[in-house]
């Protein structure tokens, strides 16, 4: 059984990313702009904004974080959202989700300038995805392809079950493993709470995603053995004992499932660093779109 670690594949990527930059800066280019938008005090929230905010640093990006209160209105994320898909020095921008529950998420996905989409989740960014154009990568789904890759892991005419079915990261993966190319030509099966049979059904994967945010949903009777578990799950669980108050859990039981399979990933430091990574790496993209670099 070996271990995916998203952690050493992530500092690779970003040494690689930190390379391109200079070789930008050194040809007279600016340095790529990442802007983040966080609406009001969510925990989990700031802590994602802040490990994006050090990946920034680390690969050589300018980056800012805009910070709203709690109570802001529509219209003025609107108008925080018009400002940056106009500002030329920024090349993409993120408005971290969840949002408050006045605020429709919807709404703002699709006041982001596609061109700005770095998270990928424009409906005329994922129209292309799904076309097979070129386009920004939704970031997990992304991070969950450079994991494959890095671990050199067989994909044509594997069975991928995917549990979940989110735009964020179930749908865009099936979408992205069923096309041509390495890693793609899987037979895709998409789970979801409504799915029958879901335990048989993933029992017959060579490879298992589990996107569904279910601590230790998927237990070791749903697991063949051999296959490739990819947990994207991480869900905050209660527990006292501990200093910082709570624990991490992925979707998968990782002690029971992980001696069945050929390669599984862990919950922390697997996919989470994968994400960010993916998303230093479309920003990037959208800088060298954006200054014409070659």
């Amino acid at each position: 059984m070996t271990v995916m670690d998203g952690k050493e594949v992530s500092a690779a990527l970003k040494k690689s990313i930190a390379g391109e930059v200079e070789k930008m800066v050194a040809a007279g280019y600016r340095r790529p702009r990442l802007v983040a938008v966080l609406v009001g005090d969510d925990g989990a929230s700031q802590v994602y904004v802040g490990r994006k905010e050090q990946a920034c640093k680390e690969v050589g990006f300018d980056s800012e974080v805009i910070r709203l209160a709690a109570d802001t209105s529509q219209e003025q994320l609107d108008r925080v959202i018009d400002r940056l898909n106009a500002d030329d020095a920024t090349d993409g921008f993120i408005v971290q989700l969840p949002l408050p529950a006045h605020l429709s998420e919807e709404a703002v996905i699709e006041r982001i300038s596609p061109s700005k989409d770095v998270d990928g989740f424009h409906p005329e960014t994922t129209g292309r995805m799904i076309s097979g154009l070129d386009s920004y990568l939704p970031a997990t789904p992304a991070g969950i392809l450079e994991l494959i890759k890095y671990y050199d892991i067989p994909t044509a005419g594997k069975h991928c079950v995917v549990i979940g079915r989110s735009n964020i990261v179930g749908r865009p993966i099936a979408n992205l493993l069923s096309m041509k190319g390495y890693p793609g030509d899987c037979t895709v099966t998409l789970c979801h709470s409504r799915t029958a049979n879901l335990a048989d059904i993933a029992r017959s994967a060579d490879i298992l995603i589990a996107a569904l945010g279910a601590p230790h949903f998927v237990t070791a009777d749903m697991v063949k053995e051999g296959a490739v578990v990819i947990d994207v799950g991480i869900t905050r669980v209660s527990a006292p004992e501990t200093k910082s108050g709570w624990r991490l859990f992925g979707d998968v039981d990782y002690q029971a499932v992980a001696p069945k399979c050929s390669y599984i990933t862990p919950v922390p430091g697997g996919v989470g660093p994968m994400t960010i990574v993916c998303l230093m790496q479309n920003t990037l993209k959208a800088s060298r779109l954006r200054q014409g670099v070659k």
